[in-house]
C-alpha cells in the first residue's frame, strides 16, 4: 500500500461525500414541495426504466453468493491459513443480525403482511390464496435475497482486506481490475458513491424507526404522533448513538446487538405462546416451502403482463433498500468476520439470519392476518392500511399484558435504531479513513450526527416517501460499482484456486543424505516442548544460515531475494509484477498439553518454529530441522510458487 494511503482521514473521501450530501440537504430544505416533486419524479422513472436492471442485478448477486459458497473457493479463509474468527458464533450472528434487519422487523413484521393480504399483488383480498400470497411474497422480500446482497458486499471487502492486506473498503474490489489506482480518483470515487448510498439507507431506516417509536410512545403515554415529535425522537437516539459509537465497537455495538437478541428472541417467544401455536409451526414450515418453491419465479417476476404500480412500491423498493444498506451492512459484517472460511461464512450470513428472520414474520405476520381473517379483528387492518408504523403497537392490543409486551417492543426499536445508527456512523467513517477503525472520536461523532441530521431533514422535507427515493436513487449508482467489483473477486478467486492447485503438486524427490537418518533425534524433537529463547536461538543459528545460502545461490541466478528477521525470519523473493514469495518462520507460542503439565498447578506454554507464506501460517513445525532440511523444504514451497505463477499466466 503506497504510503499516503497508511494516514487515517481520506479527505478526498471525507469532503467529497460531504459535499454531496449537503448539497442535496440544502436543495431539499430550500424547496421542499419542489424536492418532493422531483424526488417523485425520480422515484417513478427508476420503477418505469429501471426496475428490470434492479432485478436482474439482485437475481445474479442471489445465483452468484450461491455458487460461490458451495464451490471449491468456499474453503478459501478470510484471513491468513492460520486466521480463527475473533468472536464467538452467537455474537457473531447477533451483531450482524442487528445491523442487518433490527428496524425493519419491528416496522414491517406485523404491516407488510397484512398489507399484502389486504392488497394482494395477483390473488384476491380476503381469501386463502391471498393470505398464502402474502406471506410469500413477505418472505420473498426478507429472505434469501437480501442477506446475498450483504453476503457479496461483505465477502468482497472481507476477502481483500483480511487476505491481501488492502483497505477495508469497496475500492480494494477493483485492485484485480485496476491495480494501484485504486489509491486515485477511481478508487476514491467508488469510496464517496459507498458513503453517499449508505448515509440515506442508515437515514431511511431512521424514519422509520423514528415514525415507530413515536406511534409507540402515542399508545403508551398519549404523545401525538408528528414530524415535531419524530425529530425529537432522533435527536435524542442521536445522543444515545454518539454514547455508543465514543465507547467503541466491542463496549458498544456489541453489547447492544447481544440485549437486542436477548429481547428479539424473548418477544417472539411471549407472541408464539400467547397466539396461535400449533397453527404457527405448521405455517412456517408451509410458509418455508412455498417460498422455496416459487423463487425462480418470484426473482424475475416484472408483472410485464400486468401493468401495475405494486412492484415499485414493495419489491423495487426493497433491493434499492438492501443495495443501499450493503455498504454499510457488508463492511460491519466484513469488520466482525474474519478468520472465518468462505463457504461458513455465506452459509451463517443468508441461512441462520434468513431463518429468523422468516420466523419473526410467520409469528407476527401470521397471527395478524389471523385475527383479521379467522377472528374478525377489521380494526387492526383498517388501522395498518392508515399508518403502517402504528400496526406493531394495534397487533399487540389483542394479548395479555399489551401494555408490557408494547412498552417491551418500544426498548427494542430504540435499541435497534441506535445500532444501526452508530455501526452505520463506524461503516461511513472507516470508508473516508482508507479502512480503518482507529479514527478520532471527532470523526465518528461527526457521521453519527451526520445521520440523523440528513434523516430529519429529510423527513421535514417530503416524510418517508423522500426517505423511500433517495434509498432507490442512491442504491442505482451502487449496485454498477458492485458488479463491477464481483468481477474483481471473481478474478481473484480464480488465481487463489491457482495458487491452491500449485499446493498440492508432489515434492521432489530426497536422497537418503538429505534424511535424517537419526530417529532418536526425531523423537525428541517430537515430544519435546521448549521455550521461546530455544525457538529463537534454532531460528538465528539454524533458519536463518540456511536463508542466507539459498539466497546466495538465487542471487548469481540473477534472482533478486531480500531476508527480514522483523517478526521472525522471512526470505522474500521478488517476481518483478508477478506475486513475491515469502517464506516465514516464526516462534508461536501454545499451552503444552495436560499429560505434559500433570502434577502442575500452573499452565505451561511451549513454543514452536512454524512455517507461514503469503496466504499465512502453514501450521507445521520446523523446530529441530537441519539446515540442509529446512533448505529442501524452502525449495519445496518455492517450487510449489513457481508451479502457481506458471498456472496463472
Amino acid at each position: 500500500m503506497p504510503n499516503h494511503a497508511k494516514s487515517q482521514l481520506n479527505k478526498k473521501v471525507f469532503v467529497s461525500a460531504s459535499s454531496i450530501i449537503i448539497a442535496l440537504l440544502i436543495y431539499t430544505a430550500a424547496v421542499p414541495e419542489l424536492a418532493q416533486q422531483v424526488f417523485s419524479v425520480i422515484q417513478a422513472s427508476i420503477i418505469e426504466n429501471g426496475s428490470w436492471f434492479y432485478v436482474l442485478t439482485v437475481a445474479f448477486i442471489f445465483f452468484f453468493v450461491i455458487f460461490v459458497g458451495f464451490s471449491r473457493y468456499g474453503e478459501i479463509r478470510l484471513g491468513p491459513d492460520h486466521a480463527t474468527p475473533d468472536y464467538s458464533i452467537v455474537t457473531w450472528l447477533s451483531m450482524l443480525f442487528a445491523a442487518g434487519m433490527g428496524i425493519g422487523l419491528m416496522f414491517f413484521g406485523v404491516a407488510e403482511p397484512l398489507m399484502h393480504y389486504l392488497s394482494p399483488p395477483t390473488a384476491e383480498s380476503g381469501t386463502v390464496e391471498a393470505v398464502q400470497e402474502a406471506m410469500k411474497m413477505t418472505f420473498f422480500h426478507w429472505g434469501l435475497h437480501a442477506w446475498a446482497i450483504y453476503a457479496v458486499v461483505a465477502l468482497v471487502l472481507a476477502y481483500f482486506s483480511y487476505r491481501h492486506n488492502l483497505p477495508l473498503t469497496l475500492r480494494s474490489a477493483l485492485y484485480p481490475l485496476i491495480g494501484e489506482k485504486i489509491y486515485q480518483w477511481p478508487g476514491h470515487l467508488v469510496d464517496v458513491f459507498a458513503v453517499v448510498s449508505t448515509v440515506f439507507g442508515v437515514a431511511t431506516s431512521l424514519g422509520l424507526g423514528a415514525s415507530q417509536v413515536n406511534s409507540g410512545f402515542g399508545y403508551l403515554f398519549g404523545i401525538d404522533v408528528s414530524t415535531t415529535n419524530q425529530i425529537i425522537i432522533m435527536c435524542g437516539i442521536t445522543a444515545l448513538a454518539v454514547i455508543s459509537v465514543s465507547a467503541g465497537l466491542d463496549k458498544g455495538i456489541r453489547r447492544l446487538s447481544e440485549a437486542n437478541m436477548i429481547l428479539a428472541v424473548t418477544l417472539l417467544t411471549l407472541i408464539f405462546v400467547l397466539g396461535p401455536t400449533v397453527f404457527l409451526l405448521q405455517a412456517y414450515l408451509q410458509n418455508i416451502g412455498e417460498y422455496l418453491a416459487d423463487i425462480v419465479h418470484n426473482t424475475f417476476n416484472l408483472f410485464a403482463y400486468k401493468k401495475t404500480n405494486w412492484i415499485g412500491g414493495w419489491t423495487i423498493f426493497y433491493w434499492g433498500w438492501w443495495l443501499a444498506w450493503a455498504p454499510f451492512v457488508g463492511l460491519f459484517i466484513a469488520r466482525i468476520s474474519r478468520g472465518r472460511t468462505i463457504r461458513e461464512f455465506i452459509l451463517g450470513v443468508m441461512l441462520i439470519p434468513t431463518l429468523f428472520t422468516l420466523l419473526w414474520m410467520t409469528i407476527f405476520g401470521n397471527s395478524a392476518i389471523d385475527l383479521v381473517y379467522n377472528q374478525g379483528v377489521v380494526a387492526l387492518g383498517e388501522m395498518v392500511s392508515q399508518d403502517s408504523s402504528v400496526a406493531l403497537f394495534v397487533f399487540l392490543e389483542n394479548f395479555p399484558f399489551n401494555s408490557v409486551l408494547s412498552f417491551f417492543s418500544v426498548l427494542m426499536i430504540v435499541i435497534f435504531f441506535v445500532t444501526s445508527c452508530d455501526s452505520g456512523a463506524m461503516v461511513v467513517d472507516m470508508l473516508s479513513s482508507h479502512g480503518s477503525n482507529e479514527t478520532p472520536l471527532w470523526q465518528r461523532l461527526y457521521w453519527a450526527i451526520g445521520i440523523g441530521i440528513v434523516a430529519a431533514i429529510l423527513l421535514l422535507a417530503g416524510g418517508l416517501n423522500a426517505l423511500q427515493t433517495m434509498t432507490i436513487a442512491s442504491a442505482l449508482p451502487f449496485s454498477i460499482v458492485l458488479l463491477i467489483a464481483i468481477v474483481g473477486l471473481v478474478k481473484a478467486l480464480k488465481v487463489e484456486a491457482f495458487k491452491q492447485e500449485s499446493q498440492q503438486i508432489t515434492e521432489m524427490p530426497r536422497s537418503d543424505n538429505d534424511r535424517n537418518d537419526n530417529w532418536q533425534l526425531r523423537l525428541k524433537n517430537i515430544v519435546d516442548y521448549p521455550n521461546k529463547s530455544n525457538v529463537n536461538k534454532f531460528i538465528k543459528q539454524t533458519v536463518l544460515p540456511a536463508f542466507e545460502l539459498v539466497s546466495e545461490e538465487l542471487e548469481a541466478n540473477q534472482v533478486k531475494v531480500e531476508i527480514s528477521d522483523k517478526n521472525g525470519v522471512s526470505l522474500i523473493i521478488d517476481h518483478g509484477d508477478e506475486q513475491k514469495f515469502i517464506y516465514q518462520v516464526l516462534a508461536r507460542k501454545y499451552l503444552q498439553p495436560d499429560f505434559v503439565n500433570e502434577g502442575e498447578d500452573d499452565e505451561q506454554s511451549y513454543y514452536r518454529a512454524e512455517v507461514h507464506l503469503a496466504e499465512g501460517g502453514q501450521d507445521y513445525d520446523i523446530m529441530g530441522w537441519s539446515k540442509t532440511a529446512v533448505i529442501n523444504n524452502l525449495i519445496d514451497q518455492y517450487q510449489k510458487h513457481l508451479h502457481f505463477l506458471h498456472l496463472l499466466r
